[in-house]
């Protein structure tokens, strides 16, 4: 009896076309194989907004509520970095808001799944993805959210406790930065300390709005 055939893993670079517009990135992430997270999620969760967004926003990964609706940014967290954007008066048809890694990688309790931080070779082999959507929409600032995404995109080194809202030049954006990642806004153990962590967080935003053209602003 004949062997079975392996079935080899599809890697990112082998799906990306060369002008691949981001609907179609979208569509092709799907059929991603590049890591193991894909057999435990619905299905890839690409980023959105519009090419040439002004401000790129990077966070971690999609969250449950993201995997199984199919978009970035649409739980808890997103609600409130909708707010915080609203506040520091940066115009959200001008933002792209993405992830490091593009499926929802989890561990199950019970019922339930729970969120598990990817590992360094899982964030490597989602990297062409977010590569392919820096260079199609070009944005003027790339935001990191939390520390996968700015140890991913700025330096493992990087400390968000120590270095939020610093303004760098990158190879991958005029300028990158990073801050918080909402979600640790939502953590804080206690109402004053949510409102104060919110503070500081649109305090970020706003730094970052001072770098962005007049079209990209909501004027108050």
């Amino acid at each position: 009896m004949p062997r079975k055939k392996k079935v080899l893993p599809t890697p990112p670079l082998d799906l990306i076309e060369p002008d691949a517009s981001i609907d179609d990135l979208r569509e092709a992430a799907q059929q991603c194989r590049g890591c193991d997270i894909w057999e435990r999620a619905t299905q890839a969760v690409f980023g959105e907004g519009a090419p040439g967004a002004e401000v790129m926003l990077v966070g971690e990964q999609p969250g449950n509520r993201e995997d199984l609706e199919g978009h970035p940014f649409v739980g808890p967290a997103g609600k409130l970095l909708d707010v915080a954007l609203e506040e520091a008066g940066i115009d959200r048809k001008h933002v792209y808001v993405t992830n490091v890694v593009k499926h929802f990688n989890s561990t199950t309790r019970g019922k339930l799944r729970i969120h598990k931080k990817p590992n360094a070779e899982e964030i490597a082999a989602c990297r062409p993805w977010l590569e392919a959507e820096i260079a199609r929409v070009g944005p003027k600032v790339i935001v990191c959210l939390g520390a996968t995404a700015a140890q991913a995109l700025i330096s493992r080194n990087f400390r968000v406790s120590r270095q939020r809202g610093e303004m760098m030049k990158s190879p991958l954006a005029p300028l990158i930065t990073a801050t918080v990642h909402p979600s640790s806004i939502l953590r804080a153990p206690d109402d004053e300390s949510r409102h104060a962590e919110m503070r500081q967080f649109v305090a970020d935003l706003k730094k970052i709005a001072r770098h962005l053209p007049p079209s990209a602003l909501k004027i108050k």
